[in-house]
Parts: C-alpha cells; structure tokens; sequence
C-alpha cells in the first residue's frame, strides 16, 4: 500500500505509518522580542491565506493582533479588541502595558495568559484571537470563536411520536448546552481533553460525579489516554478503540443524536463522551438490552412500550432464524411440515432450477442492495425505489421461475424484521449469513450451532470490562425493570450495581444503588 501511495508524496517525504511526534505542530516559547514573535507565528502558518493579522500601536506600546478568518468573528475583534487598545487614554507610558491591557481595558469575559507555542497554535486554528502587546513574552488569547452551524433538529434516524425533539448538533458547546439545561446540578462533571495529533479534536467526558463506579471511570480513562491518532473526526473513531471486540458486530458502547437519552444514562450512572464535530455522542457502559429499548419508551405507556421491547427481541431472532430454518425444512427435514403444506411448497418449486440455498442467498442479496439503495438515495427517490424494487423484481422472478413463491415471502420476512433492530442490522445480517450456510450443510443441526454461537457470544461479551447481558449479580426486582419491560416511574426506585469482569462488586461507589 505504502509503495503504491509513494507516487503521490515529494522524494523525501514521510509516508510512513505513524506521523511525526506530536511536537511538529510546533514547540518552544515566545521571547521578550515582539518582532521575534511575529516572525515566529508568520512562519508558522506561511502559506495559510485565512490567516488574518495586524499591527498598530497607541503610544509608544505596539500590538499585533493574529486570527484564522471563518472561524472568528471579525466585528468582534474590532470592536473590543482594537477599538478599545486605540482609544485609551490608559496607555501612557510602555512599563506595566500588559498587565494594564489585561485587567483594564480588553473588553472580554475569557482572557488567558500563553507563552507556549503549541497552545497557541491551538487556540488561534480553533477561532481564538491572540494579541501580543509589546516586548512581553507572554501572549493574551481572547475568545472570539464563530463557528457557523446547523439549527438544533430532531435526529433523522431517532424520530419519535412522543418526547423532546432536539437533537445534537456538530458544535460540542451546543451540545453541552442541550444536556446542562435539563441536568442543573454541580454534580455534573464536564472533563475537555484533545484527541488527535493534528486535528487537535475536543473530546468532552461526562459523568455524574455521586453516581458513576469510579472504577469504570478510571476504565475509560486508561483507554481513552492509550488512543494514537492523526486525526479525530467522528465518536466512531473513539468508539473503535474503546469498544471491546466482536466478531458478530455487537456494540459495547452506547450511540445517540438525542439529548435527553443521554441524560438519562448519565442519571443511570454511565459515563458520556462528546466529539466536537460530530452530532452523536457515546455512552458506556452499553447493555445488551439497549439494542432493544426504544428512546419513546419512556414517554409512553409502559405496557405498550413493554410489549414493543418484546416484539423487538422476537423480531431480531426471527431475522436470523427464518431464511435457515426454511431452508433446513425444505432440504434435510420434509417431516417436519404437515403434508399439504409440503406439496405445496414441493409445487412451487417444481420448476426452480436453483437449490433451494442458492436461492435464498440470491434473494437475501438483492433485498441487501434494494435496501442499501433506498437509505443512500434521496427520499422521494428512494422510497420508490424499495416498493418498485420489491414488488417489480419479486413477481418478476417468481413470474419467470428463477425462485419460489415461499422465498419471496420468507426473504421478505427475514428484511423487514431486521429493520426493527436498527442498532442490530450488522449482527443480524452477519448471524443470518453463519445460520444460513450452517442450515445449508447441516440442516437443523446446523442452525442450531449457528444459533448457540451467537447466543454464546452474547453472554461473555463485556463493555467496559463488565458482562453485557447479565451486569447485576442478581436477579432481583430491581435489576430487570427496565429490560424486557419497563416498570411504571414510581416503582423506578433504585440503579442496579454493576460487576466487574472477574464478577466482583466494585467499590462502594454503585453504577448506582441510591433511590
């Protein structure tokens, strides 16, 4: 790979695997020399034309001002940066000058002190604005961020009929915005830290500081501080390497676009993390049954949101059983159908010339792709495209005796349940594939291993090094009103205690354990 991408770099260039330390981005400090400065910080970004800078002086005190266009507001600057520093009166003599501008005359809520040359960088590509006043070897980076971004919107992908209808948005300040308005407590604990060596990304780590198992904490903190990487620009990214491995696809961390989902975990003592630029937050540890709960669930009226929970589970397992159970009956077990209804599967299939796993996988694939399509063409163009598809292509095939009448309406069975589970579609597609191909050597036996394997994989998987399916080292209560069933909010009294992985009680300190 390397050698085919060596064409594209200068002789000489590094184009290895991991990129230069993290002190290219510049190191060392500012001096006492204001010219010295300015050829520093022109040095550094020669070439970028968004750059803006300038030099004026009141008196005999200079300054330079420095700003990246676009994501600065420009008005801003002008009026309490350099208006101000023109106009005073205050500035008669150099002696004293910068610590006259900073505690008299900017006009600014956020001032801060820098002489390092990295944590300016950082805060001039990030929409600060840093002045330099005089010969002082400290820099004043004053807050003049001013993104443009999106509206606050309901997430397109976790529409609701009852709830809030905000949504994350790509600015984390929005978004710390949405949660702190309906968490106002001191508790609420809000850690920044950098990720990516180049990118620089704000990560934002949340947590209910009376609440969260400190040992989970510290958990996600050791994995978080092991990430080597270039450049963040999702949650995924983060969630790649804090996620224990799965090769069902299985999630063990927690992904939404809705504010008060997340609050919500917060209140159930998991931990939150916040990417800047991206819309959808993590939050860990992430149950198995969270896969199957919906976030109208707690909006609506608990037997009705019980039953869905329910039907949900019933549906991802009819998605991966059905196509092989099919095609177990058809191939290897004739007995097992009522006689009638044998011969007229038997009649349909008289003039199929495909066996009946080929035909299957035939059919599974298209629906695949009909379904692929349909997400990733625009919406008026993509829902006709799936009800064409379908009806169009389905009696086509049927009509020309390419497959049975049975698989259309079992393929069709298998996709649509699957669409239920919407955080489970990569396990279930990858399941349905291992029972389908189990089913077609093995018959029931088969499907029968496929399906152990991954009920198996589902009770030792962990997230944040507790079990998924089993977290609570009973069964009380307490511990299952919120799973297969949501209790009634008065009954909603206490948080289950978690395990770690060796099975042992964490410290005193509960997932949760308070009313």
């Amino acid at each position: 790979m390397m050698k085919w991408m060596n064409g594209f770099f200068p002789k000489g260039a590094d184009i290895t695997e991991k990129t230069r330390p993290p002190d290219a981005l510049g190191d060392g400090a500012l001096t006492a020399s204001l010219e010295d400065n300015i050829a520093l910080l022109e040095g550094l970004f020669c070439d970028v034309d968004t750059m803006v800078s300038r030099r004026f002086a009141n008196g005999d005190v200079r300054f330079y001002i420095f700003y990246s266009d676009g994501v600065t507001g420009s008005m801003m600057v002008n009026e309490h940066v350099v208006e101000p520093l023109v106009t005073t009166g205050l500035l008669k003599k150099r002696g004293g000058a910068h610590e006259l501008v900073r505690d008299q005359i900017l006009q600014s809520s956020d001032i801060k002190e820098s002489c390092d040359i990295a944590e300016i960088i950082a805060a001039v590509t990030y929409g600060d604005t840093l002045l330099l006043v005089g010969d002082s070897d400290r820099a004043l980076i004053l807050s003049s961020k001013a993104f443009t971004l999106r509206g606050v919107s309901e997430p397109e992908g976790e529409k609701i009929l009852s709830g809030p209808r905000e949504g994350f948005t790509e600015g984390v300040m929005t978004n710390l915005s949405l949660i702190r308005r309906r968490l106002r407590t001191h508790l609420l604990k809000i850690k920044f830290m950098s990720m990516g060596r180049h990118s620089g990304t704000t990560v934002c780590v949340l947590y209910m500081d009376n609440i969260v198992n400190k040992k989970l904490l510290d958990e996600l903190m050791r994995r978080l501080g092991k990430i080597d990487i270039d450049c963040v620009l999702d949650s995924n990214y983060l969630a790649e390497h804090i996620a224990e491995k799965s090769f069902l696809g299985l999630n063990t961390t927690g992904a939404t676009e809705r504010p008060d989902v997340v609050v919500g975990r917060l209140m159930e003592g998991r931990i939150a993390l916040i990417v800047d630029g991206s819309p959808v937050a993590l939050t860990v540890p992430y149950l198995m049954i969270e896969n199957f709960q919906s976030n109208e669930d707690y909006y609506m009226n608990p037997m009705y949101t019980g039953y869905g929970r329910i039907l949900r589970i019933l549906c991802f397992f009819m998605a991966i059983v059905i196509p092989g159970l099919y095609i177990s009956i058809v191939a290897y077990h004739h007995e097992i159908l009522p006689p009638a209804l044998m011969l007229s599967f038997a009649a349909s299939r008289k003039d199929v010339p495909l066996p009946a796993a080929l035909e299957c996988f035939i059919m599974l694939i298209v629906f695949d792709i009909l379904r692929e399509t349909g997400v990733r063409t625009p919406n008026h163009v993509g829902q006709a495209l799936s009800i064409v598809g379908a009806l169009v292509i389905g009696s086509s095939a049927v009509e020309a005796k390419l497959v049975a009448a049975p698989m259309v309406i079992v393929v069709a069975i298998a996709g649509i349940t699957i669409l239920l589970v919407p955080r489970l579609t990569a396990t279930g597609l990858i399941a349905r594939y291992m029972c389908l191909i189990l089913s077609s050597l093995l018959g029931l036996s088969g499907l029968l291993i496929g399906f152990s394997v991954l009920i198996i994989h589902m009770l030792n998987l962990q997230t944040l090094g507790i079990p998924s399916v089993l977290p609570s080292e009973r069964l009380g209560y307490q511990e299952v009103k919120d799973t297969f069933m949501r209790a009634p909010w008065p009954k909603m009294l206490t948080r289950i205690r978690p395990m770690t992985a060796n099975t042992v009680r964490a410290d005193s300190s509960p997932w949760g354990g308070g009313k």
